[in-house]
């Protein structure tokens, strides 16, 4: 008999899928396994074809009804929303990190709070989106935005919940109704998210959740002829599966894909600030897409920049992200640790030297690494690793700072370390990238445009830019002094 709720640490989670408002049984599970210590937390109802298609069909059958909603009824129950994000916080977070193996205190002071963040933020968007009139030849030009319909919404393992409700918010706030297809290897939260929708009062269908092991109900949800908005934050090999999909029905899409990211560092910089940043990059265990894995570091402060890095990454602890004290947790899963593991044995045997780490813990943990002597075309300067892997290599003009921080195929981020506004200014402007940090890190406003160039994705999201894909824009001309009746 399939056990239809699990408990984590005392946090009741429902494992079945969440369609038209009702929660629905598979005869099928799969294992959810905690990273944390590899113990299996339960089985997850395994969502099939079928069930992909009723899901689409529920947001099919309640979007006439959520889109006709006012502004600002949809932006009164996405505070709700919110408000039980903030009531349910500590349940999140407990639940998250037991799933996904990020940090507990992380989770608690600044995930989980953005996650009501996103709610808000884009529901009083919602309600200030507007466009001027404009005139032509005395014709009124009214932009507006008409919710485009289903949209089916793909998410990691990374960040799950946070980077769920960044594409949920907007896509409710735009009047669309959602198909939210959570990773895998974390699913918990988004089942959580669908019990505090449905109590802030999210009309039924307005919101699924469809769980699924692999791409056997991602294929269903991306090829189905009623979506009408399909965002992805994933690989680039799934990306290129969902484009495909998505291509007989033209649907357009969002796609968030992979990074590779460099940190550069002058030798006008200020270097403290500079290793700062740079230890930053193990956040996550180093599974953060926007990571600036990369280091170029001028060769005049290379030595002592790596002297520096290396006694601040030896102050790092690294173990249960339960425990306070806790700087890294675990890899997410034991397929993910096997392939940081094989990038760093490939870099090795090709003459890369490990200054640190190069090494699996015990568990599901790998050493925080720094490798040197890496050729710009090696695997580990062009591929994504999605681990605690950093490489460092030296410059020694401008001009081959920017040609090695572009020589990727990839081109979601970059960070520049300088004290020179003018060098930031020539620089930043020369990046190929999505998002640029100036003598920062990870600081993120919601209403900036937010995704990559190159192979790093598709289209921008955040503020006006997400309306603009969640909606169909419509713009109405009308003719001045046409009408043969005025009620006015």
């Amino acid at each position: 008999m399939i056990e239809h709720t699990l408990t984590v640490a005392g946090v009741t989670v429902d494992t079945r899928h969440w369609i038209g408002g009702e929660r629905v049984a598979s005869a099928e599970t799969f294992t959810d396994v905690s990273p944390i210590d590899g113990r299996a937390i339960g089985e997850i109802a395994r969502g099939t074809p079928a069930q992909a298609a009723a899901a689409v069909a529920a947001a099919k059958a309640a979007f006439p009804a959520w889109a006709a909603t006012p502004r600002a009824t949809r932006a009164r129950i996405l505070h709700a929303v919110a408000d039980g994000v903030e009531k349910r916080l500590e349940d999140l977070a407990i639940v998250e990190t037991t799933d996904n193996g990020a940090l507990l205190r992380s989770h608690r002071r600044g995930v989980m709070p953005r996650v009501a963040h996103n709610f808000r933020f884009f529901a009083d968007w919602l309600l200030k989106l507007d466009h001027e009139d404009f005139e032509t030849r005395g014709h009124t030009n009214h932009v507006s935005w008409d919710p485009a319909g289903p949209s089916v919404l793909i998410t990691p393992w990374n960040a799950p919940l946070m980077l769920a409700t960044w594409k949920v918010a907007p896509a409710l706030a735009a009047g669309n109704t959602v198909v939210l297809k959570p990773a895998e290897w974390s699913p918990l939260t988004a089942s959580l998210l669908a019990d505090i929708a449905a109590e802030a009062g999210l009309p039924a269908g307005v919101l699924n959740v469809v769980q699924g092991y692999g791409s056997e109900i991602g294929d269903a949800l991306t090829s189905h002829p009623d979506v009408r908005r399909i965002s992805f934050t994933g690989s680039v090999p799934t990306a290129r599966r969902i484009a495909a999909s998505a291509a007989a029905h033209l649907t357009p899409l969002s796609l968030e894909l992979g990074g590779k990211s460099p940190l550069l560092v002058f030798a006008d910089a200020d270097l403290d600030l500079a290793v700062d940043l740079a230890v930053e990059q193990y956040d996550n265990a180093g599974q953060v897409c926007l990571a600036a894995t990369r280091f170029l570091v001028e060769e005049s402060v290379a030595e002592e920049f790596t002297r520096r890095f290396v006694e601040k990454a030896g102050q790092l602890t690294q173990g249960d992200p339960r425990e306070e004290a806790t700087d890294i947790g675990p890899s997410i899963h034991p397929r993910q640790l096997e392939k940081i593991d094989g990038f760093v044995r490939r870099a090795l045997d090709a003459g890369a030297r490990a200054v640190i780490g190069g090494h699996r813990k015990d568990g599901q943990y790998y050493a925080p690494t720094l490798l040197t002597d890496v050729a710009q075309d090696s695997e580990i300067v062009q591929e994504e690793v999605f681990g605690p892997v950093l490489t460092l290599q030296p410059f020694t003009t401008e001009d081959e700072a920017v040609r090695l921080a572009n020589d990727t195929r990839f081109g979601l981020a970059a960070t520049l370390v300088t004290g020179d506004r003018e060098r930031a200014e020539r620089v930043t402007a020369r990046l190929v990238a999505g998002t640029v940090w100036v003598n920062c890190f990870f600081v993120r406003d919601l209403q900036a445009p937010f995704g990559g160039s190159r192979q790093s994705g598709v289209g921008r999201e955040g503020g006006s830019w997400s309306f603009d894909f969640y909606c169909d824009l419509k713009n109405t001309v009308t003719a001045p002094n046409g009408w043969s009746q005025d009620h006015g």
